[in-house]
């Protein structure tokens, strides 16, 4: 196992289920955390946690069925981690989803509705579950994972962009709360954002062999992006965007 800044770590993540998840659950655990992932599907979570478990050598890997929409749900999965486990050394959040239009002019708000559950809320519940524990943490970090069209939206994109950005936002006021709890000395928990154009993996390569997938990030290398926010010093990433790909 990892013997780096992760041994030994604690580290929730959200929306473990899916393949940025399993990646994720996979990749932390090899660098020597202890990994707590939440999903709403009990099937799909269970299947990540058995593979990350058995493909990382048996470390300790784990999952819960929790409503992220629900902020008491959210608190009580923070609460039991650091009950159980003594600390909480990180969140990660991977709680995706997507809709857009042919147009501006054909945006659904019905989508934003869907989106700003998924993309903002979620972060939203974490980070306040979660912001006290990773303080109290001599390595607490909340990641973000977003997208470059929050910067530079789309006419299409309206809603996803927008979900985003306020994902961002909502990062970034957390980020601050690190900021000024470290005083003088800076801090020592720290809020990022990963931003990615889009991600990929093996099942989509598969489905469309010829497709380029042109600056698209693997699952796998946001997975080992996920790891390198702990090899840096909190303050290197409190509050900061760390591209994966080109900036719009």
């Amino acid at each position: 196992m990892g013997n780096g800044a992760l041994s030994g770590a604690v580290i929730a993540v959200a929306g473990a289920g899916g393949p940025a998840g399993r990646a994720a659950l996979l990749r932390l655990a090899e660098a020597g955390a202890t990994v707590v992932g939440a999903d709403n599907d009990p099937e799909r979570l269970s299947e990540a946690v058995d593979a990350a478990r058995y493909a990382s050598g048996g470390a300790t890997v784990t999952g819960d069925t929790v409503d992220l929409l629900d902020l008491q749900s959210t608190r009580d999965w923070a609460a039991h981690i650091e009950k159980d486990f003594g600390r909480v050394d990180g969140l990660v959040h991977l709680v995706g989803g997507w809709r857009g239009s042919e147009t501006f002019t054909k945006t659904s708000l019905d989508d934003w509705d869907f989106l700003e559950l998924l993309l903002v809320k979620t972060v939203q519940h974490t980070s306040l579950a979660f912001h006290e524990a990773l303080q109290r943490s001599e390595r607490g970090r909340y990641v973000l994972i977003s997208a470059a069209g929050a910067s530079k939206p789309t006419a299409g994109n309206a809603a996803y962009s927008a979900a985003k950005a306020a994902s961002e936002a909502w990062t970034l006021a957390m980020a601050d709360f690190f900021r000024k709890a470290g005083g003088e000395d800076g801090p020592t928990s720290a809020a990022t954002i990963l931003v990615v154009k889009a991600l990929v993996h093996e099942a989509m390569r598969a489905e469309r062999p010829n497709a380029k997938f042109a600056g698209f990030t693997d699952v796998k290398d946001l997975a080992e992006a996920i790891t390198e926010v702990w090899d840096k010093p909190a303050a290197e990433v409190n509050g900061n965007r760390l591209w994966l790909t080109e900036k719009p």
